[in-house]
């Protein structure tokens, strides 16, 4: 959102941060009502840190989303992933997550430790994961439209970079996968009253079950998955889509429908044995259609080292 882009310096004067958390909000709940499209089926470490790691060797996720309009401040987000699977019992990852609306930059750094215990000789585990970094909120000086010396920015940029944290469950078998998360820890124990920005993940739980059928289109795959997540300061939300795979993955096409009243689409492309290419759009949720429109996804992952799908 803009609006804190234009207000008149006499305005700013009299206190621009109650604008700020107006914007951050507006821009911020979007956000998360629909999360980086990877989070249900091509990189399932962005929303669990139970899953890093959970294949052998080093991959690498970059996401970019833009919200699809010219509007001046409009949000964007950029992401990175690392995850690392000794192959035996012991994942490690890095998440990084920055996202910008309006005046306002919000920085999340998480480094995960996983553990996979293995329940059989058939691929079922039972997979837990523990993140912990910073996140740091601040106002972009150099877009400020006003007085860039005003107390109250000032005040907003002098806060500390606090803690946080995100735990998660799993169990996976080779088709069947069960997923629980706690994200944002950090507002659990303890309330940040500065932003009081109700846009902040509480939980996020999924199933889902892969078919396989090697003699249709070389290799055709589907995953039909239910995710159930909340948002702080909204009704709790339900995701039903699945992602359909051809010639062994070589290319994908996944559809999840939002109980926000918002889709989420997108395909994706193998390059050889480098990684996967993929891109997604989301419309707008129902409550914000008129005010914005949907956003475009774009991400690249990397396969690094030895990688095998368990």
């Amino acid at each position: 959102m803009k609006l804190s882009l234009n207000i008149p310096s006499i305005l700013t004067r009299a206190g621009i941060l109650p604008l700020l958390v107006i914007a951050f909000t507006t821009t911020g709940v979007k956000a998360q009502l629909n999360p980086l499209a990877g989070i249900y089926f091509s990189n399932e470490y962005l929303g669990n840190p139970a899953m890093a790691g959970r294949e052998q060797g080093l991959i690498l996720n970059m996401g970019y989303r833009q919200q699809w309009s010219t509007i001046p401040g409009a949000p964007k987000t950029q992401s990175f992933t690392a995850d690392y699977g000794t192959g035996k019992k012991v994942g490690l990852g890095l998440n990084v997550n920055n996202d910008e609306a309006g005046l306002i930059k919000r920085t999340r750094v998480m480094g995960t430790y996983s553990y996979h215990l293995p329940l059989d000789e058939d691929s079922r585990k039972l997979r837990f994961g523990v993140s912990l970094g910073f996140m740091d909120d601040r106002v972009m000086n150099e877009n400020i439209n006003g007085d860039p010396n005003d107390p109250s920015v000032g005040k907003f940029n002098d806060r500390e970079t606090y803690i946080d944290g995100d735990f998660g469950v799993a169990y996976t078998s080779t088709r069947l996968t069960i997923q629980a998360a706690a994200p944002n820890l950090k507002n659990i124990f303890k309330k940040d009253n500065v932003t009081g920005a109700a846009d902040r993940s509480t939980f996020f739980t999924a199933v889902s079950y892969a078919f396989y059928f090697p003699k249709a289109l070389d290799g055709l795959g589907v995953e039909p998955k239910l995710a159930f997540r909340g948002v702080e300061g909204f009704d709790n939300i339900l995701d039903a889509g699945a992602n359909f795979s051809v010639a062994n993955g070589a290319a994908s096409v996944m559809a999840v429908y939002h109980s926000t009243e918002s889709a989420t689409i997108g395909m994706g492309a193998r390059i050889k044995s480098l990684g996967e290419i993929n891109a997604n759009y989301t419309t707008a949720t129902a409550a914000l259609s008129q005010y914005t429109s949907g956003n475009f996804q774009i991400g690249l992952r990397l396969n690094l080292f030895r990688n095998e799908s368990e």
